[in-house]
């Protein structure tokens, strides 16, 4: 990263290898990304981006047109500039919020399939496990309405906050 103090660096870093891991973004895309979360909303240039990542300019085209596609990523234009900025959308937390809920649903019907089936084939294992199945069926749940409170606060904030 070119142009970042140590401490940006670092971050730029770890931030990144979590986006991998957590949404599957390429590394390029994720290095990019992270850039843009830790800096002001006045968007960055693609230039900025090509001399900033030290990438061809096709892989950082590419990255950026996938995490706008996504979603992650807007793009605007000021007044007199033809150039492109770019800067994470409003809506990216909110985007990662209904991605956990998402994942917590698809969990949460899982677990509930596993314990209806043990209750109803194995019930001398189901009494066994009860609690264990239950208690992760219950935080699923609980997980779940968290998630929904969250994202419905985020909602009311943008909407607060459009003006």
């Amino acid at each position: 990263m070119k142009n970042c103090s140590t401490e940006k660096c670092q971050l730029i870093e770890e931030v990144g290898i979590n986006l991998e891991d957590r949404h599957g973004f390429a590394p390029l895309a994720a290095r990019i990304y992270a850039f843009m979360i830790l800096s002001d909303d006045h968007g960055h240039s693609f230039e900025e981006f090509v001399a900033m990542t030290e990438s061809s300019k096709s892989s950082v085209s590419t990255n950026l047109n996938l995490l706008v596609q996504l979603k992650f990523v807007e793009y605007f234009t000021k007044s007199g500039d033809r150039k492109r900025y770019f800067r994470p959308s409003k809506n990216y937390l909110k985007i990662t919020l209904q991605e956990y809920l998402l994942s917590a649903q698809k969990e949460l019907k899982i677990v509930e399939k596993i314990n209806k089936y043990n209750c109803k084939h194995h019930p001398e294992k189901f009494d066994k496990n009860e609690s264990i199945g239950l208690i992760f069926q219950q935080y699923l749940m609980s997980h779940q309405e968290n998630l929904k409170t969250t994202i419905d606060k985020m909602v009311q904030f943008h909407k607060n906050n459009a003006s």
